[in-house]
């Protein structure tokens, strides 16, 4: 008598952990927060807002500037202005998206699905990167074009073509998403939130107006190396201050600083438990 063997039962084949599945669950997480959207909402609102007040005021009060303002006056970076506070809420995002992670536990299964750790770090840099690139990029144009609206009622405003203006308006969007980037990475060091938020609010906002107390001779030299300068040349933030780097030589700068901190951060992930 002939037994009939039942077939064995198929095992769905694993899968293997991959840098481009990471990627697509780091997408996942960032874009079902409700927190991202808030933030983003606000960056975008402060870029775009600022810009179109900063163009709406130097067009109505023009007529009182001084000759040197006249002849210092950039339609660009005036309808750009917003990008000097849109920085905080991308930086501000750029701490969540790792602190966020090691305030709610969430890493620790973040970094079970992905023992290797570092693939989870790179994930989380290249879906903000591309986020914030895409978001500020937008908003970047639509500042500038709403600025240079504001100031033609005063002849003022200068097309997109003009000298530097493309430079200037893509280089916003860089400038934010990098600086956003430096959050990451300062959320994946410290991670905690109060901490990456404080450092990365003093490197930007404290740190550049306490060196224009120090003696000329120093801050005239120590200046154009801050982060947030290096980055401001890039869209005309700093106007014609002497010893300003040129806008992609201060870029490269930025992009230095964020190198280094994103090294930090996979350092202190790699050696130190969640």
């Amino acid at each position: 008598m002939s037994a009939v063997l039942a077939p064995a039962a198929t095992r769905p084949p694993a899968l293997k952990v991959t840098q481009a599945r990471v990627v697509q669950s780091e997408f996942t997480k960032f874009r079902s927060l409700r927190s991202t959207v808030y933030t983003m909402l606000a960056g975008v609102i402060l870029m775009i807002g600022l810009g179109a007040i900063f163009s709406a005021v130097s067009a109505s009060q023009y007529h009182t500037f001084s000759a040197a303002e006249r002849a210092s006056f950039n339609p660009v970076s005036v309808s750009l202005a917003g990008v000097t506070f849109a920085v905080v809420a991308f930086g501000v995002l750029g701490v969540l998206m790792m602190s966020g992670e090691y305030s709610t536990g969430m890493i620790r299964s973040s970094l079970t699905a992905v023992p290797r750790r570092l693939p989870v770090l790179w994930a989380k840099l290249v879906v903000f990167a591309a986020s914030m690139f895409a978001i500020a990029l937008v908003a970047s144009f639509v500042s500038f074009f709403l600025g240079q609206a504001l100031l033609s009622s005063h002849h003022l405003n200068a097309a997109v073509t003009a000298p530097g203006a493309l430079r200037s308006v893509i280089g916003a969007a860089l400038y934010v998403t990098v600086a956003g980037m430096i959050g990451v990475a300062l959320g994946a060091l410290f991670r905690n939130t109060a901490a990456g938020i404080a450092t990365f609010a003093g490197v930007f906002f404290v740190i550049p107006p306490l060196t224009q107390l120090l003696p000329a001779s120093v801050s005239t030299h120590l200046t154009p190396y801050l982060p947030s300068t290096a980055g401001d040349v890039l869209w005309g933030g700093m106007g014609n201050v002497p010893g300003a780097l040129s806008p992609w030589t201060g870029f490269t700068l930025l992009c230095g600083y964020a190198v280094v901190l994103i090294a930090a951060a996979a350092w202190r992930l790699r050696r130190a438990d969640a």
